[in-house]
């Protein structure tokens, strides 16, 4: 394969099972490191600076104290993950290995925003503009700086009285103990589209979806 191939699903998956400290998100793929220490840390964040050089492409990464959040996408191919992800991918996981970090993927988290409309045209102009913004080819919105969680619509001539809901990502494999504790707290769960999404309602009748990459 070429070294900018888009990869299917199925692909990807592949690619994943020999690399265990990273998972599948929407349009990319993540990994969560933790070190011991906090400079061991920047160190980390420094080697993965120096490899997207190289490689000439450059992931996401936030720094918080000892932990390091990687997510990689090629923004050149659609925002799809491609043949140089994995490879950076791998070549981050080197590093943090030989920094001695260890993977922490209950971590990975990616929060999208969804708002129930019969006319999306009607209101998308308004939050790209309150929020700085891109519309997508699919008519979703993007934070074009990649720090704030996208923003889609959600077609229906009935709107739910609560018309904005949570889409939190989860890697499946990470899914169980969040639906879990979910449980343990007495949420309303709706399973009948899982694993792909389980709609939660709390208490107060707010509704949010845990989502994975699985049946998509």
């Amino acid at each position: 394969m070429g070294s900018n191939d888009i990869l299917s699903d199925q692909q990807i998956s592949d690619y994943l099972e020999d690399l265990p400290h990273w998972r599948e998100i929407p349009g990319g793929i993540a990994a969560v490191f933790q070190t011991k220490t906090a400079a061991s840390a920047i160190e980390l964040f420094s080697d993965i600076a120096g490899a997207a050089e190289m490689d000439n492409h450059h992931p996401d990464v936030d720094w918080r104290y000892n932990r390091v959040f990687v997510t990689t996408t090629s923004h050149d191919a659609g925002g799809r993950v491609t043949t140089r992800d994995i490879a950076l991918a791998r070549r981050i996981s080197e590093q943090a290995r030989a920094l001695g970090a260890t993977s922490r993927p209950g971590l990975i988290r990616t929060v999208e925003i969804g708002i129930d409309t019969a006319d999306r045209q009607q209101v998308a102009a308004q939050w790209a503009a309150g929020l700085g913004y891109k519309q997508q080819e699919d008519g979703s919105l993007a934070d074009p700086n990649h720090r704030l969680p996208a923003i889609w619509f959600q077609k229906t001539e009935d709107p739910n009285p609560n018309r904005l809901h949570l889409d939190v990502w989860v890697p499946f494999s990470e899914s169980q103990p969040v639906l879990e504790a979910l449980g343990s707290e007495s949420t309303e769960l709706d399973s009948q589209y899982a694993p792909s999404f389980t709609v939660a309602t709390d208490r107060q009748g707010n509704r949010f979806c845990i989502c994975t990459e699985q049946d998509r």
